[in-house]
């Protein structure tokens, strides 16, 4: 569990007044760090600190080419993207598993100081089934894209948990 302030990716900092579990992401070497509070598949929050011109929100899943398939495309940053350009970038990364993600309401807003877009979506797991509700918030600063998601299924947990996330995520501020 993990409470107090947080850095990360020695960019981002965050401050934690409700338990999180951390969760190790191995040898997946992703680019954004990742909490819950019942466990991945019911909940999570991520944050992306930093992230550099040409780099992908993501690591790059296993790909077998079989059938003449093409690799998934990655969600990939660019400097000077429009606000709807940067939120297709999650969309990207939540249909990455071949989910059905569908993009809801987008408004200004700031993020870690900055100004920016809070951002709407709804995920069909392809893996199971479940209905997932989604909230986003983004910001650029010196041509870096600083982020973070909240996601959890629809019904029961969404609404449960998005105040803890909201309240982390008000905390952000850029180092």
């Amino acid at each position: 569990k993990i409470e107090g302030e947080q850095v990360l990716n020695q960019r981002l900092a965050v401050t934690v007044s409700d338990a999180w579990n951390k969760v190790s992401l191995g040898a997946q070497n992703q680019p954004y760090e990742a909490w819950t509070q019942g466990g991945l598949t019911l909940d999570h929050l991520r944050f992306w600190a930093g992230i550099e011109p040409g780099k992908s929100l993501m690591a790059a899943p296993p790909f077998s080419g079989g059938s003449g398939q093409k690799p998934p495309r990655l969600p990939t940053f660019r400097a000077g993207m429009p606000p709807d350009e940067l939120v297709g970038l999650f969309e990207l990364l939540y249909a990455a598993d071949g989910s059905i993600v569908t993009l809801g309401r987008t408004e200004p807003a700031r993020f870690a100081g900055e100004p920016g877009v809070r951002f709407e979506f709804a995920v069909l797991r392809k893996s199971d089934g479940v209905q997932l509700q989604g909230v986003g918030w983004l910001a650029v600063r010196n041509n870096q894209l600083f982020a973070s998601t909240f996601v959890a299924p629809r019904l029961a947990f969404f609404p449960r948990l998005l105040p803890r996330a909201e309240a982390v995520v008000a905390t952000a501020k850029i180092r």
